[in-house]
């Protein structure tokens, strides 16, 4: 199953943005790690059937949903996700088939500062007290 995940060309363009994998320690070296790919396409699975990474049939993708979580993790801090975006952008772009002419920009992920920018102090709205007669 996860061959039909992780085909041949998506793969060709995503195994050189990974981080290389640690080595493993000579004494007390644990379990051998997942192969790249296959945490991959436990990944690409849990995007297409939105499941929770508790429910990723370890069986037929061949790795646990909890290692597949932890590699999307390593890979986010790493910086693949926006350098693959970059890459396939450029790509459409060199194949002509990214119109920007067409684009719509949302600006509703940006968080909206209260008031925005000030230019200097405000003045007071407030009543203003009256003066003391003594």
């Amino acid at each position: 199953m996860s061959v039909d995940l992780v085909p041949d060309d998506l793969w060709a363009r995503v195994a050189p943005l990974l981080p290389p994998r640690s080595a493993r320690r000579y004494r007390y070296p644990g379990r051998k790690p997942v192969d790249d790919r296959v945490a991959l396409a436990g990944i690409i699975f849990v995007l297409r059937t939105n499941v929770a990474w508790r429910d990723v049939p370890a069986e037929k993708i061949g790795c646990s949903g909890v290692t597949c979580w932890r590699r999307l993790r390593e890979w986010t801090e790493a910086g693949v996700w926006p350098r693959l975006h970059e890459m396939l952008l450029t790509e459409l772009r060199a194949a002509g088939m990214l119109e920007m002419n067409d684009v719509a920009v949302d600006g509703s992920h940006v968080r909206a500062l209260k008031g925005g920018l000030t230019p200097g102090p405000r003045r007071s709205t407030g009543v203003v007290p009256a003066a003391s007669t003594m």
